[in-house]
């Protein structure tokens, strides 16, 4: 019966996660299309060069932004994982869905430069950090950044800037030199946004973990995420009882599915989170777990 309840309770809360996807997704392309497009300024990322392409060629832009999102979801499902993937393609699907829907909505704001790239950003920077924090991206371009992050000696937040400076450069030739300028300040906000709603994407935590199920809970986080961790004997300073603290080190991308971990091994582990600004050394380098 508990089986059950557990399974039940699992399936809520991925639901209910993919719901909040959905609505990132649709806040996001409501700063799309009420705010930043109809003032001819874009986006970054692959939303960007969608949004470029759209206009050159007079494609759907909810088809463009489906078609050159797929190699990018393929490359989360190796990279990070199948539930990443599903999450990541419902995002982009509802992104895709909201920009068709709201196409010929009113726009919010005319004229205005300054106010245009901020709520504009802000709206759009609130709509990825939801979708990001429950487990999904809105954007091809921040995979690929986490990818190459491991395997070049550069932060996953530079090489999205770098990734983005040649998205700004094929904007210019559709929305002109001050259109470029605008959607790189836009986009600078959307992101702070997204720090401050998901809790940065480049950055690492640290989980430290009691529970009375060590040896299960360590070789679930192993074979789920590829992640190695280390034992600490510790000791309850009013019972005197010995347990073994768990110590292990993630990339954000994975937080929800260590919680996940977790709470189906042990719901009442004691658990301690921390945010880690770089990590360096030892094997901390992303293994395929689909």
């Amino acid at each position: 019966m508990g089986k059950i309840k557990n399974q039940k309770r699992k399936v809520l809360i991925m639901i209910l996660r993919a719901l909040v996807i959905i609505i990132g997704g649709f806040i996001a392309a409501y700063g799309l299309e009420s705010v930043l497009i109809p003032n001819h300024v874009s986006d970054g990322g692959v939303t960007g060069l969608s949004i470029v392409g759209s206009k050159l060629f007079g494609l759907p832009l909810g088809l463009l932004i489906v078609v050159i999102n797929i190699p990018f979801i393929w490359l989360g499902y190796q990279q990070i994982g199948a539930s990443f993937a599903i999450y990541s393609a419902i995002g982009i699907a509802s992104l895709a869905i909201g920009t068709s829907l709201m196409h010929h909505i009113p726009t919010i704001i005319e004229g205005d430069t300054l106010l245009i790239t901020v709520v504009g950003g802000m709206i759009l920077g609130l709509g990825m950090g939801v979708a990001l924090r429950n487990g999904g991206a809105l954007d091809g371009i921040d995979m690929l950044a986490v990818l190459l992050s491991r395997k070049l000696p550069f932060g996953t937040s530079d090489l999205i800037l770098f990734l983005n400076l040649f998205v700004f450069i094929f904007v210019s030739f559709v929305f002109g030199l001050q259109g470029a300028f605008l959607s790189g300040i836009a986009y600078y906000i959307a992101s702070k946004v997204i720090h401050i709603v998901e809790e940065g994407l480049s950055g690492s935590k640290t989980f430290k973990i009691i529970t009375t199920e060590p040896v299960l809970m360590v070789d679930a986080i192993r074979e789920s995420l590829g992640r190695s961790a280390t034992y600490n004997e510790v000791y309850g300073g009013y019972t005197k009882e010995k347990f073994k603290e768990i110590t292990c080190v993630i990339n954000r991308l994975e937080d929800s599915k260590i919680k996940e971990i977790i709470q189906e091994i042990d719901e009442e582990a004691f658990v301690t989170v921390y945010d880690v600004a770089e990590v360096k050394g030892g094997n901390f380098r992303k293994r395929n777990i689909h």
